[in-house]
């Protein structure tokens, strides 16, 4: 017979074996099961998500410029130098002991006005030297006239030779032309006492002092006592290659520019610094004879300069219209990019509001232009903004841009853009 306590449920026991490791490791793989079931499931909607057919893609906004034809002036823009106007080295015309200065350096002297004071003690006593010579030449000169004259009556009555007389004619000549030498050395000392004081043979600005008082100086000796220039106007020396000049000449023959005609060519000059100078110069002379040693061709502006800013010897810029190009085509140079043989090419939207790729030929710069030689027309419409957008074939939306004004469409970092596009694209 069965006892009552065989008849209850028996309770199942764990087995002594399993422990609580054994426990994490089904709670794992129980986890884990569920994890590949979500995966799958959201497998299965990404499938299904991308079975769907995408949005379309609006099209991209860039900036354009529409090209117009224009009378353009063709500058050109030369190195040169500026020279002073006058200049003039100052030396002593006498030897003597320099007693004073009689200007400060680095002031505005005028023509005429005394810079030196030399000792004139000698120049004097040769002044008077010189009166006394003439003083005794006229004595001589008055007495042979005399003599000349009595000669002349006693010839008369046989009372003297025939030669006799002529010798007392010819002794008063000789004493005459005695007194003009006299009179001409009376005035070279009367110069050389004067010369004794140096004065400025033009106006203009005065450099420093190469002697001091107490110096000895001599008649044009090599250095000179100081220097002076005239700054205003000024001159200003630019060369041109004859390379260059060639060209322009064949562009003139051709018609492709006009030829500037006047004999008032304006010239602009452009300083050291980079800034322009604000006094507009006129070209004077263009040289006829080609540098040997440069291959160059010299020309001449003058260029006002009242404020004194010009200085003698600085390196300048001059900027001088050469041509006329009277049906011009500008190509902003943000348009133009380049491949590795240098060939350039730009974007063009087409009528269809679709990219093209157009190759240009290019004459020369412009500022911020290019001078378009062939590969555009007048009317057509060239992208400036928004390249990283684009590419040819695409179809794109134009809001036309004033370069002018420096307003344009906002630049897009192309990165950030695609970032865009493509989380765009995934919420769709």
């Amino acid at each position: 017979m069965m006892s009552a306590q065989s008849s209850l449920p028996v309770p199942h026991r764990v087995p002594a074996s399993f422990s609580c490791s054994d426990t994490q490791h089904a709670i794992s793989r129980a986890f884990a099961g569920l994890v590949l079931a979500l995966a799958a499931t959201g497998l299965i909607g990404c499938s299904q998500q991308e079975s769907a057919p995408a949005a379309k893609a609006e099209p991209a906004e860039v900036g354009v410029v529409v090209l117009q034809k224009q009378s353009q002036q063709l500058n050109t823009t030369l190195p040169g130098r500026t020279h002073a106007y006058m200049s003039a080295e100052v030396r002593p015309q006498v030897t003597g002991i320099v007693q004073k200065r009689l200007f400060t350096e680095g002031s505005m002297v005028k023509q005429g006005q005394p810079l030196y004071q030399l000792d004139a003690a000698s120049l004097r006593a040769a002044e008077a030297s010189a009166a006394a010579a003439v003083a005794k030449a006229e004595a001589n000169q008055r007495t042979m006239e005399a003599t000349a004259r009595r000669n002349a009556e006693l010839v008369k009555i046989a009372a003297i030779s025939q030669q006799a007389f002529e010798e007392s004619e010819a002794a008063a000549k000789q004493a005459a032309a005695d007194v003009a030498v006299a009179k001409a050395q009376l005035e070279t000392a009367r110069i050389n006492l004067k010369y004794s004081r140096i004065e400025a043979p033009i106006s203009g600005r005065v450099s420093i002092s190469n002697v001091t008082p107490g110096a000895l100086v001599t008649a044009n000796q090599a250095t000179p006592l100081t220097e002076i220039v005239q700054m205003d106007p000024m001159y200003v020396d630019f060369t041109q290659s004859t390379a260059e000049l060639l060209q322009l000449r064949d562009d003139w023959a051709a018609g492709r520019y006009q030829k500037v005609d006047g004999d008032d060519i304006p010239v602009r000059i452009r300083l050291e610094n980079g800034r322009e100078y604000p006094h507009e110069g006129k070209l004077q002379f263009a040289g006829l004879i080609v540098n040997a040693t440069m291959g160059t061709v010299t020309l001449r502006a003058v260029v006002p300069n009242p404020d004194g800013v010009l200085m003698p010897g600085m390196f300048v810029q001059a900027q001088l219209p050469t041509g006329l190009a009277p049906e011009a085509v500008l190509v902003p140079q943000q348009s133009v990019v380049r491949d590795l043989k240098g060939r350039a090419s730009v974007l063009v939207v087409n009528a269809e509001n679709k990219v093209e790729k157009r190759n240009v030929e290019l004459a020369r710069a412009m500022g911020t232009y290019w001078l378009l030689e062939s590969g555009l027309q007048s009317g057509e419409r060239v992208v400036v903004d928004g390249f990283q957008r684009i590419k040819p074939g695409d179809k794109v939306s134009v809001v036309e841009v004033d370069l002018n004004a420096g307003k344009g469409v906002e630049r897009v970092d192309p990165q950030a853009a695609a970032a865009a596009l493509r989380a765009a694209a995934a919420q769709k």
